[in-house]
């Protein structure tokens, strides 16, 4: 069945990012140096959403190839929309958070995995929105109602966030 429009829309491009948690230590990944997008910079795991995988399949896809860790119990904490200024496309960010489940930390090529003390997040060199983000995300439960956010880059590549109130 046709659900485009006749006209040209603004279209999204999915992506999933999950914060694992375990105690008081979240799962990060510094993306490593040679890495075309945030390199040397801290964020969570996560990445594209594959044509025929729902938005949760792809988080737990991810997580388990970017770190070797089944997740037990992701939910879902917040969706964005990224405008990056492209006159067609932006991305839909889906975030969730979930425990650590079983397993042994891989290498990735993505960079090097960290259990980070939630203590020592204010100290990293973190991807420019994660500062922001994580905290409201650590702070979330099972079933409680997801952010709806708003990033807007401007025509010199500052970032604005904006979160509805739930």
């Amino acid at each position: 069945m046709n659900q485009g429009s006749p006209k040209p829309r603004y279209q999204f491009i999915p992506r999933v990012l999950v914060f694992l948690t375990r105690g008081d230590e979240v799962l990060l990944i510094k993306r490593a140096d040679d890495r075309p997008i945030f390199p040397g910079k801290y964020n969570g795991l996560g990445g594209h959403v594959e044509r025929g995988e729902s938005v949760l399949a792809a988080a737990q896809r991810e997580v388990l190839e970017e770190s070797g860790l089944s997740p037990v119990s992701l939910w879902l904490c917040a969706t964005v929309a990224i405008d990056f200024g492209e006159a067609d496309h932006g991305i839909a960010m889906w975030v969730f958070r979930g425990d650590a489940g079983d397993g042994e930390l891989i290498e990735s090529p993505e960079g090097k995995l960290e259990w980070v003390p939630v203590a020592r997040i204010p100290e990293l060199n973190m991807v420019e929105d994660i500062p922001t983000l994580l905290p409201k995300v650590l702070v979330m439960q099972p079933g409680d109602q997801p952010l709806w956010g708003l990033y807007i880059y401007d025509d010199d590549g500052n970032l604005t966030m904006h979160f509805e109130p739930v």
